[in-house]
């Protein structure tokens, strides 16, 4: 059976973000289960604001249709989100938004039906941006991905990294870990034939 393939970022566009680091590990935990994972920066897919109007006129914008066509070619997601004023950032709300939003011709929720997703999360902070995970659980558990119970907040995540990119506490490597077997594991099981 192949690997599943995981699509990773973070909900963050700034450069330095640790949420990024922190989805550049999750990806290689994820790898080290036994996944394909394709990480990725939002960054490079910047959209308009989310509005019917320019969905009306102009269509699906082109940097929203490749990041759909990336999640089309995904099993899972793994997103690592900062957590701005207790919730989620409008740069990942605006992508989810614009990824939902169907082609002539494409099934509702095309791009997350049958998705499985792992989430992610850090922050400088005591609660390593925890709060923000609840949201996006309800986003995605309601437009039909399968988020899995397992996730991961990061306190004090300017602390957390050394120089090489890597977590300094094993503790947190070990949760990280967990988590990215349990994703690759859901997603293998429903990829299975019945």
């Amino acid at each position: 059976m192949p690997a599943p393939k995981v699509l990773a970022f973070a909900g963050s566009l700034r450069k330095d973000s640790f949420n990024k680091k922190l989805a550049r590990v999750a990806a290689d935990a994820v790898r080290a289960a036994g996944g394909e994972v394709t990480l990725i920066d939002l960054k490079d897919f910047p959209m308009p604001l989310y509005d019917g109007d320019i969905e009306s006129s102009e269509g699906i914008p082109p940097n929203a249709k490749k990041f759909k066509e990336l999640m089309l070619a995904h099993e899972a997601l793994l997103i690592s989100s900062p957590e701005y004023n207790t919730s989620i950032t409008g740069v990942l709300k605006n992508t989810i938004d614009w990824a939902s939003r169907a082609e002539k011709g494409e099934p509702p929720l095309a791009c997350f039906d049958r998705k499985v997703a792992a989430l992610l999360s850090a922050s400088p902070g005591a609660l390593g941006g925890i709060r923000s995970l609840l949201t996006i659980r309800s986003i995605l558990s309601n437009i039909r991905v399968l988020v899995i119970p397992e996730q991961q907040a990061l306190p004090k995540a300017h602390e957390a990294f050394g120089p090489d990119g890597k977590l300094l506490d094993a503790k947190v490597q070990a949760g990280l870990e967990t988590v990215a077997r349990r994703l690759v594991a859901v997603t293998a099981a429903l990829a299975r034939p019945a």
